[in-house]
């Protein structure tokens, strides 16, 4: 049964758009907007502050760690007269005598060294394969002996030896492949040597053959033939280095305080935890570590306006005229209510969700780029990126172009985005709504299934037949950069329509329900934390929130402004300044623990190096 004035497919009726000028139920509109402003301020300080005790009680209860009383020293001036090591001990031996303890330099990974990598991954992986076949002495595949040992060997005819145990089949073709191809590589670092009866690079031996040999430890012992052959540690070094102390004090005077007169040369900073390095990025100078950012920072801003593209292309499916009026020949089909409902409201939400999903690892690679020197710094650069992303292409560029991109008086005049985004974001409603069901509720099944492991596991075991559990390396990590942006999505989207469309509020307190009892499972049963972040995450999560909350009060200030409401916008105006002053009360209450490590706390604890870390 239909009613005779409410059409069923539209959601608008709903909307503050259907209030009538000057009606006197603007108060209860305004009332709702304080409510809802008071309480989440509320809850916000409160939340604050039980983050800032939980991070000082983590900081004080966590077990005795290295990095508590490492520096990570960058860009060491360089010297003609002695290496980067010299330069770092003369440096700090000089001005902390008393809580210096000793260094660790970053070195320059050669080709050798990645080449014993593969070799290293390559013996594991045929290691596995012995290790799941049944005993066989059938002959090798390569060299026709007896499978019993693994030996790479080089000699007249040059030809590869490789003997496996008595309990391993025939390697496959793509084992074959990748076993002859390291040896490839290690061949032409040979040929471009000459021939020397010294003790060979990798194994001891003649320098004319190279071999592979399993041990007890089953390491590979690299050593050097000369100096001209192979470079030495000295200049492998990088201008970084960890920087050891006595104190967790000392550690963090040193890290926070100005080292030289020159910013850019001896720049310290606490090290991250030894899980946390991105061993990667410690060679990067630092010098270009501001180029990067803005080079980063341009890159990103011309990745979202290429974005527009099919944000816009989404949003003209919605407006039904626009279609008919560019594609005669779907006036047909549109006619038909489904296909209706299924073109202007479903399909657009399902094709933009389909677009995000290209954002994350593109702004991941963007907060590698930047020179992050830690695995949380880099999630939570690409996080903010990506909460950047979403809400501006998912919120504004989506009430934009739905309604007003067409009005080009909409940036004429700062005063009047408040009045264009009150007319905009109610005939947004019915988008909202089904994004939240797309992306919201469809990413937590996703969420809970796993599909993309599933898959990769699926494929591990059926097409490379390899049963074995993946290492410690590839555990699942929770995914911060991908679904602490949705969330705060999710909550602007809240926020910003609870006063314009409240019809949206029950699907999302369904959605966060469903959502705290899903990411709790996942962090408890699921993901491995590698690393602890500190809750670096909730400034992020509360200045979003700030300004969720301002949003919706600017248009809020708008709506009451076009609907003729002056006393409801006079008290709104208060409420934006109480907003803000509130949100800066926190930034000085709370924020600097978030910045930096207060030293009444770190001292607190393992106050002096354990013996055993020395």
């Amino acid at each position: 049964m239909q009613h005779k004035q409410i059409h069923s497919e539209s959601l608008e009726v709903f909307t503050i758009g259907n209030v009538k000028e000057g009606s006197q139920w603007f108060w209860t509109h305004c009332l709702a907007l304080y409510v809802i402003s008071c309480s989440a301020c509320v809850l916000l300080h409160f939340e604050y502050k039980n983050i800032t005790k939980m991070r000082l009680a983590h900081i004080t209860g966590s077990p005795v760690n290295p990095s508590h009383f490492t520096v990570l020293v960058r860009s060491i001036p360089c010297s003609q007269n002695h290496s980067y090591s010299k330069s770092v001990e003369d440096f700090f031996s000089t001005y902390y005598p008393a809580s210096y303890v000793s260094h660790q330099m970053v070195y320059r990974a050669g080709r050798v060294d990645k080449l014993m990598k593969d070799a290293e991954k390559m013996y594991r992986m045929l290691k596995t394969i012995e290790s799941q076949t049944k005993k066989s002495y059938m002959p090798c595949c390569l060299c026709g002996k007896s499978t019993h040992s693994f030996e790479a060997l080089n000699n007249d005819a040059e030809s590869v030896e490789i003997k496996t145990s008595s309990d391993e089949l025939q390697p496959s073709q793509r084992e074959k492949k990748d076993v002859e191809k390291i040896y490839r590589k290690l061949k032409t670092i040979e040929t471009q040597k000459k021939m020397s009866s010294t003790p060979g690079c990798l194994c001891g031996g003649i320098m004319h053959y190279f071999k592979m040999l399993k041990k007890e430890a089953e390491s590979v012992e690299c050593k050097t033939s000369s100096d001209r052959s192979q470079p030495s540690q000295t200049d492998k070094e990088r201008p970084a280095a960890f920087v050891f102390f006595r104190t967790r004090y000392a550690a963090i005077v040193a890290a926070q305080v100005l080292q030289s007169s020159n910013p850019m040369l001896w720049v310290t900073q606490l090290a991250p935890e030894p899980n946390d390095v991105y061993w990667s990025n410690l060679s990067i100078p630092y010098k270009q570590i501001w180029l990067r950012k803005i080079a980063t920072l341009l890159g990103a801003i011309v990745f979202m306006f290429v974005f527009l593209a099919p944000v816009t292309f989404v949003q003209g499916l919605t407006q039904l005229d626009q279609l008919r009026q560019t594609f005669p020949f779907l006036k047909g089909i549109l006619k038909q209510k489904f296909m209706n409902q299924l073109v202007t409201g479903y399909l657009p939400s399902v094709i933009l969700m389909l677009f995000m999903y290209a954002v994350p690892p593109t702004m991941m690679l963007f907060s590698t780029i930047e020179g992050n020197v830690s695995h949380s710094e880099r999630k939570k650069s690409a996080g903010i990126k990506v909460l950047y992303f979403t809400i501006w292409n998912v919120f504004f560029v989506n009430v934009l172009s739905g309604s007003i991109i067409r009005q080009l008086s909409v940036f004429s005049s700062f005063r009047d985005i408040p009045t264009q985004l009150a007319k905009a974001v109610p005939t947004q409603a019915t988008f909202f709504t089904t994004y939240v069901l797309t992306s919201g509720w469809a990413s937590l099944s996703f969420e809970v299934i796993q599909l993309f492991p599933l898959l990769c596991n699926g494929f591990r075991r059926f097409i490379l037949r390899r049963q074995e559990e993946p290492c410690s390396n590839h555990a699942l990590t929770f995914p911060h950069h991908t679904e602490i942006p949705r969330l705060l999505l999710f909550g602007l989207l809240g926020f910003t329509c609870s006063i314009m469309a409240p019809l949206i509020l029950p699907f999302l307190l369904v959605y966060f329900f469903l959502a705290f009892l899903v990411y709790r499972n996942q962090i408890l049963n699921v993901y491995v934390p590698k690393y602890e972040s500190g809750g670096q995450f909730w400034p992020v999560v509360h200045n979003t929130t700030i300004f969720s909350l301002v949003l919706t009060q600017v248009i809020a200030l708008g709506v009451f402004g076009i609907k003729r409401s002056p006393v409801a916008s006079g008290f709104t105006i208060p409420l934006i300044f109480l907003t803000l002053l509130f949100n800066e009360y926190c930034r000085q209450r709370f924020s600097p623990v978030f910045k930096r490590s207060p030293a009444q706390v770190r001292i607190k604890k393992y106050h002096f190096l354990p013996l055993k870390l020395r």
